[in-house]
């Protein structure tokens, strides 16, 4: 059963090391992904499941000591989900990475880590069955859920200037901040996609997740734009 969700964005740029001369700018985004994570800590799960987008490469499930690197955006650094890295098979995908890299920085977890790499235009029937099998997986499940709103807010974002990205963003830090799970589960994933808004399929896989059991209250931690990309930190417990 699911008894706590944190919810989180997944730019590179939230590891100081790669925001290099930049890192100052994101210091609340970060405050605020540390607070999230380590309300997990506190809910004493028996298993933390680390969700985030992934590129097909990179779909599918990932064991516990997993790792990743940030040596594609010009840094040295590796990462592991969980304390006993091992050479895998594949390596993180980048939203999985920035997750590990959070929970290194934030209160230790108690718990097997695993994750799993979602297809950014997975059904939305196959995301909240994936989030039911998920809550089932164990007595006490949490989710770390990795994912960015739409990335065009600005003339400078990366997607461009699209009018209607604002009020989408709005739409869904209300429903994130709520834990609304009607809202979340009838997100368009066409109209996600022509916004560049990565975390629609994560967070209809934690909805599934919530739906199987308890309902769970929310608490929106953070909902600004820096760089015209939507970035929103959210609690569920």
């Amino acid at each position: 059963m699911l008894v706590a969700a944190a919810l989180c964005p997944c730019p590179p740029l939230l590891v100081p090391e790669v925001a290099a001369g930049a890192a100052g700018e994101l210091d609340p985004l970060r405050a605020a992904c540390r607070e999230a994570v380590g309300a997990l800590a506190a809910a004493r799960p028996d298993r933390l499941v680390v969700v985030g987008p992934a590129d097909r490469a990179g779909q599918g499930p990932y064991p516990q000591g997993a790792t990743g690197s940030f040596r594609g955006f010009g840094v040295d650094l590796d990462v592991a989900l969980g304390a006993a890295p091992h050479p895998p098979e594949r390596p993180l995908p980048p939203s999985l990475a920035v997750g590990a890299w959070l929970l290194a920085h934030a209160a230790p977890v108690d718990a097997p880590v695993t994750g799993l790499g979602v297809d950014t235009a997975l059904a939305p029937e196959d995301c909240l069955e994936a989030g039911r099998e998920l809550a089932a997986s164990a007595p006490r499940v949490a989710l770390l859920v990795m994912g960015d709103g739409s990335a065009c807010r600005t003339v400078k974002a990366p997607g461009y200037f699209d009018p209607r990205a604002a009020d989408h963003d709005a739409a869904l830090a209300r429903a994130l901040g709520a834990a609304d799970t009607e809202a979340l589960a009838a997100l368009d994933p066409e109209e996600a996609a022509s916004l560049q808004v990565t975390g629609r399929a994560p967070w209809q896989l934690l909805t599934g997740a919530a739906r199987a059991g308890t309902p769970l209250r929310g608490t929106l931690r953070y909902d600004e734009a820096p760089y015209g990309v939507g970035y929103f930190v959210a609690s569920w417990g």
